[in-house]
């Protein structure tokens, strides 16, 4: 007896497809999906096209000058992603035959991420698990906790606008930004700076300060310190925005304990306020749907033991 269609649709479908696809929507579009797999482009044409034959959609609008990912284009990519996220986890999964413990730990994490208690856990962990691997990759926060959700990655650390649903959360530092201005700014050389002296001044600013995003505290700082209406410069990258600072396309926030250095060395000054300035969580993320490795459920009980260990006041950097 013949299965129905819909029931024979995984045992027809040609799973390599699934892969193509997602690089064509993650490439936003065939020739670059076409570079990034190292395949001649009409190869990836005829990958799409059948995928699209196999689901009876059209998956993505292709036209000259344009990318458009359809409803059904987007619900099959979101599976995707979940797929290969499980799929990436197989060689770990695998890896159980050994007595000490081993296995592959991909951790998403958002720029610029500065934790003394977190690289103390690292060593910690790595020195007792020696065959453990790791890779990082560096993300816009709200990146990492996409790929969390889609099973992408082990665990991630980044800022969040909200605590998602689907995920666990856990505190894994605070920190307080404050903003600060280049050598090249005429502030820098100022015997004393008051408020008054920062009403209208170019400012540069993260992408993600926007209403309702993590970094929404320091657009309020910059309204309540008078700076210009609007950007001069823009950037998901703290490297990026200590760039400008330092370059003098406008004054900008950074987190203060990661400025120290900088500050230290002469390269920027710290500006008004010195007080009641936004504070921020940085959290580590995982998905409670994920099937962890060995690897993985030890590294996340042990840094779980040990964060929680440390009072949340000793893991804010707080102002001095």
């Amino acid at each position: 007896m013949s299965l129905p269609q819909q029931q024979r649709f995984p045992w027809n479908l040609d799973w390599n497809l699934l892969r193509t696809f997602m690089v064509v929507v993650e490439q936003r579009g065939i020739s670059k999906a076409a570079d990034f797999l190292g395949l001649k482009q009409p190869t990836v044409s005829a990958a799409l096209k059948r995928l699209e034959l196999s689901t009876g959609k059209q998956l993505i609008i292709r036209k000259p000058n344009e990318f458009t990912i359809t409803r059904p284009g987007q619900a099959l990519y979101t599976e995707c992603a979940k797929i290969f996220g499980s799929i990436s986890q197989l060689p770990s999964l695998l890896d159980v035959d050994k007595a000490e413990l081993r296995g592959h730990l991909s951790i998403a994490i958002t720029s610029s991420v500065i934790s003394e208690h977190f690289d103390d856990f690292l060593n910690r962990f790595s020195q007792a698990h020696p065959h453990v691997t790791y890779s990082f990759s560096v993300n816009e926060s709200e990146d990492v906790a996409t790929m969390i959700s889609q099973n992408r990655a082990s665990f991630g650390i980044c800022l969040l606008s909200k605590v998602p649903q689907n995920l666990n959360t856990m505190v894994l530092y605070r920190e307080y930004f404050g903003l600060y201005c280049g050598t090249r700014h005429p502030l820098f050389h100022a015997k004393t700076i008051t408020p008054d002296d920062l009403r209208g001044e170019p400012f540069v600013a993260f992408q993600t300060e926007a209403e309702g995003g993590p970094l929404e505290a320091i657009s309020h700082l910059r309204a309540r310190m008078g700076l210009a209406n609007t950007w001069r410069g823009v950037s998901s990258s703290l490297n990026e925005i200590r760039r400008m600072i330092m370059a003098n396309i406008g004054i900008g926030a950074l987190p203060i304990h990661v400025a120290k250095q900088d500050v230290a060395a002469g390269h920027i000054r710290q500006l008004p306020p010195y007080a009641d300035l936004p504070m921020v969580n940085i959290y580590l993320i995982t998905n409670p749907a994920r099937r962890k490795s060995d690897a993985e459920a030890a590294f996340l009980t042990a840094c779980e033991a040990a964060l929680s260990a440390i009072d949340i006041e000793d893991r804010t950097y707080a102002l001095e």
